[in-house]
């Protein structure tokens, strides 16, 4: 299995399904929107840019499976899985923030060996494959190597649901916003790994997280040079629903969100 070349696939795939997304973005009406939960939002944009992708990337790998977030397919997990969200940011894409990505990624069993986070309205293609790096544009990209939290900005996201556990996640904002260089919620998880793999955030932390949201960006950070843990330090962070990624001041984040946890 030639990796780069698949990837490539993705690639182009993704930019195909982002094209029809900024196209759909010019005229878009709210009352297209659909609700799936009080403040989870889907629209016909969503469901037709992952048929998009579907439709084109179920040739290239013979046999994978599909795990998608508007389920527009079949589920089903095998040996080789693609992990696609069409539009992650979608609640920015519905009230005209430019902060939305088509996430997809190639899994083998449990590990991303394929990803690609298509930025849509920023045009930025972050990508890579195990063991061939992280790009940005056909630019190689870093995780940043500030070591000490109080030399980052990091980013992470605010529940929109399941709320228990609200007073620690407040715990551990508080320590953050009076140690570092700033918190940032742009509202796509998948944006936020790419910046991690980037080197622009020092780090990204978040709970209540779905598998399309992250698995795309996991395996950036891990090609740029960067860590990914569960909030634990474990490897729970694909369907454990929280995640820790960073360069190399994880283990001081990590720290802090352990503190609180």
């Amino acid at each position: 299995m030639n990796l780069e070349v698949i990837t490539g696939q993705v690639v182009e795939a993704a930019l195909d399904a982002g094209a029809f997304i900024r196209r759909e973005r010019k005229n878009f009406s709210k009352k297209h929107v659909e609700l799936k939960g009080k403040s989870d939002l889907v629209s016909y944009v969503d469901k037709e840019a992952e048929k998009m992708l579907v439709d084109t990337l179920g040739p290239v790998v013979e046999g994978a499976g599909f795990l998608t977030e508007e389920e527009t397919t079949s589920q089903s997990k095998e040996e080789y899985t693609w992990i696609i969200d069409p539009l992650d940011g979608t609640t920015n894409f519905i009230h005209g923030l430019p902060n939305f990505c088509v996430s997809v990624a190639l899994m083998h069993g449990n590990e991303a060996i394929s990803g690609v986070i298509y930025e849509v309205a920023n045009d930025e293609c972050f990508y890579g494959w195990k063991g061939g790096g992280a790009y940005l544009n056909e630019e190689p990209i870093r995780v940043a190597d500030e070591k000490h939290i109080n030399e980052c900005v990091f980013a992470t996201g605010f529940p929109i649901y399941n709320f228990e556990r609200l007073e620690n996640y407040l715990a551990i904002l508080n320590e953050l916003m009076k140690n570092t260089r700033g918190l940032r919620r742009m509202g796509s998880a998948a944006a936020d790994m790419a910046y991690v793999a980037s080197g622009r955030y020092g780090g990204f932390f978040e709970y209540n997280l779905n598998p399309w949201d992250v698995a795309a960006g996991v395996l950036l950070v891990k090609e740029a040079g960067g860590l990914v843990t569960d909030f634990q330090g474990g490897e729970n962070y694909l369907f454990g629903r929280e995640i820790v990624a960073a360069g190399a001041v994880h283990p001081e984040l990590l720290q802090v969100v352990k503190n609180h946890w």
